[in-house]
């Protein structure tokens, strides 16, 4: 397979190169693409100064990420699966699509939206469940040029609606609703809700999923198979610059509006399939499951993207992993002798306190590699994950990235770097980490601790944040001169090996998910008894990162008092979505503040931790007793 690392000695060479001539090797690399026109220059960048970031890779190059997906694999994939999709309930029957059925589906439907007025640069918001339909619709935009922003299905009206809005977007793909587990997901609802406040939105395409009634609009909403009857499965690919935005992603940031992170077109492909074939050493033949949802990064770049672009067959999975029981995941990697397993550390530790019996009936015998994202594993979750489900075999391969970075960045190459508990070990070629202290000067060596940041271009990295270029200027590089900010503490030890530790920033790390505290705070604030509150993240032995929520509350009634916490989780959930409920909430009589008005979050954090052994001196504090009224208060227990 071209641009495969097979060995130690091969990733230490490739590695080499990569730091001396980063544009030879990644040139090297995108020349076994189908480009309509080659590139004039490889790279052109900035990190700093006036418009940074301003980054360009394959300058004034022509191509479209579908040719390379469908048109440079069709001779030798037409008839190979594609999609295996599983559905939700184990009793309906799995779809499978070959490359070549596929292919029909997103021409037909790239058509469709043609007729319907979308244009390339056009944004397309997707709000649909993880049904094979998502990654048609994300593909058929690619292939008319029209910009991608899917939003994941369990977020609430008012998210969906500053997504849509921010992105100016123009149509909406929803589906009548979902299944989850038990639950039944009104989605169509949620997107009637949002839409009463998106002036931008003209059409809203309706997929048939659960059949159940819905409320229909004429003018605007239409049936997704209404649309494609009769569409003819002849299209011609959108020619696009290599810098032609292939998508936005909202993530949650330090602030409380969500940051609409921008992929661009030629480095997003080719560093998302790189990226794929060289961490999980996937061969034809080969059976790739990831269990994310698509309306994540993960699920962009390593159900859809990465696999389809090296031509793997990959897994969508609609279900959870305890429904209807917890040994759904090892069913399905039994009933289609799945051989790479990528899940997060959340799902990890959640069969993990389940127990063994879900486990021990079951072959996985199929199973080469075994994949965590998200969040850094703890060691005890992989050293069960390592020996239970790879019965000590399966190299475990411990990606860290993130949404900004389109693809991964540090992990071991499956089967070839050694592995070491909790450790994302080494960078990938064409990655160039440093650790630095707050001031910005660079720790060298090893056995060092810091703070974690890239001091060149990758082809994959984000382009902007969209409609507010200085906003990622100043969330990434503002920070320190001339290197992105990842927003994440690591050490590198003795062997250079690189172990991340957790955000520096306002962002706490749920399931793997990023919920930015003022997000939280925004929501929790609308419930009218809410005065002021304050959410830190504290350790959780299933989600990673739990949510704590200190409030301040008007004068509550004892009855007010017993539902008030359940009254705020659906206030949250309201206003973002179940994944941001807090899991504690203590209700306050005050924060900790400084005199000026600054709400010690640090403080906050320890007390939420168990730990007020070191919370510094509180004597400077405007009221330094609301301190010890919280600690005797804590939803934990607090050790001083």
């Amino acid at each position: 397979m071209v641009n495969k690392i097979t060995d130690l000695a091969g990733y230490l060479e490739k590695y080499r190169q990569s730091v001396a001539d980063p544009e030879g090797f990644w040139a090297e690399i995108a020349e076994s693409y189908q480009w309509q026109k080659k590139w004039d220059k490889v790279l052109d960048w900035k990190f700093e100064g006036e418009s940074a970031p301003d980054v360009n890779w394959f300058v004034n190059g022509k191509m479209n990420i579908t040719e390379n997906i469908f048109e440079r694999n069709m001779s030798s994939r037409k008839d190979q699966v594609a999609i295996i999709w599983e559905p939700n309930d184990p009793k309906e029957p799995e779809i499978r699509l070959t490359y070549g059925e596929l292919f029909d589906k997103v021409k037909q439907f790239a058509n469709a939206l043609l007729k319907l007025g979308v244009k390339k640069g056009d944004r397309v918001a997707i709000y649909l469940p993880m049904v094979p339909e998502l990654a048609v619709a994300m593909l058929a935009c690619a292939r008319i040029g029209a910009i991608h922003s899917i939003v994941f299905a369990g977020f609430s009206a008012s998210a969906l609606a500053d997504r849509i809005i921010d992105a100016e977007a123009k149509i909406v793909i929803t589906s009548d609703g979902g299944f989850r587990g038990t639950k039944s997901i009104h989605l169509k609802n949620i997107v009637d809700e949002a839409l009463a406040n998106c002036p931008s939105v003209e059409l809203s395409v309706v997929l048939k999923r659960t059949e159940e009634k819905v409320h229909w609009e004429e003018g605007r909403d239409v049936w997704w198979h209404e649309i494609i009857e009769g569409e003819s499965t002849s299209n011609d690919a959108q020619a696009m610059d290599s810098e032609d935005i292939l998508f936005i992603l909202y993530t949650s940031g330090s602030t409380g509006k969500p940051k609409g992170v921008v992929h661009s077109t030629a480095g997003y492909m080719i560093f998302a399939e790189y990226t794929f074939k060289n961490v999980f050493q996937y061969n034809d033949g080969d059976m790739y499951w990831c269990t994310a949802d698509i309306g994540w990064v993960t699920g962009h770049s390593y159900i859809v993207y990465g696999p389809l672009l090296t031509g793997a067959t990959s897994i969508m999975f609609e279900g959870v992993p305890t429904w209807p029981d917890a040994g759904r995941f090892w069913d399905v990697v039994d009933k289609y002798k799945v051989t790479h397993f990528y899940t997060a550390p959340t799902a990890i530790r959640a069969l993990i306190a389940q127990g063994d019996k879900w486990v021990v009936d079951h072959d996985l015998s199929s199973l080469k590699v075994l994949g965590t994202v998200g969040e850094p594993i703890n060691e005890e979750a992989w050293r069960w994950y390592h020996d239970t489900i790879g019965k000590s075999r399966c190299p475990i391969v411990d990606t860290w990235w993130q949404t900004e970075t389109g693809g991964i960045m540090i992990s071991p190459l499956a089967g070839i770097t050694p592995t070491k508990p909790s450790h994302a070990t080494l960078p990938l070629p064409g990655i160039q980490p440093i650790l630095v202290d707050p001031e910005g000067n660079e720790l060298k060596g090893n056995s060092v601790e810091g703070i974690l940041c890239i001091k060149f271009p990758w082809p994959g990295m984000l382009r902007t944040t969209y409609g507010d270029h200085k906003r990622c200027f100043n969330t990434y590089f503002s920070a320190f001169r001339g290197l992105y900010l990842t927003g994440d503490g690591a050490k590198r030890d003795e062997e250079g090996y690189y172990r991340i530790i957790g955000r520096i920033d306002d962002v706490i790390n749920v399931s793997g998910h990023r919920i930015g505290t003022a997000e939280v705070e925004d929501a929790i604030n609308q419930h009218p008894k809410v005065v002021e509150s304050a959410v830190v993240g504290y350790p959780h032995e299933i989600k990673g990162s739990g949510i704590y929520a200190y409030v301040i509350c008007e004068d509550l009634s004892d009855r007010e008092m017993a539902t008030i916490e359940n009254e705020i989780r659906d206030t949250v959930n309201k206003f973002i979505g179940p994944i941001a409920k807090p899991d504690k909430i203590q209700i306050v009589s005050g924060l900790p503040k400084t005199r000026s008005g600054k709400i010690m979050r640090r403080i906050l954090r320890k007390i939420g931790e168990g730990d007020a052994s070191n919370l510094g001196d509180t004597s400077t504090l405007l009221d330094p007793g609301v301190v010890d009224e919280i600690i005797s208060g804590a939803k934990v227990e607090v050790k001083r």
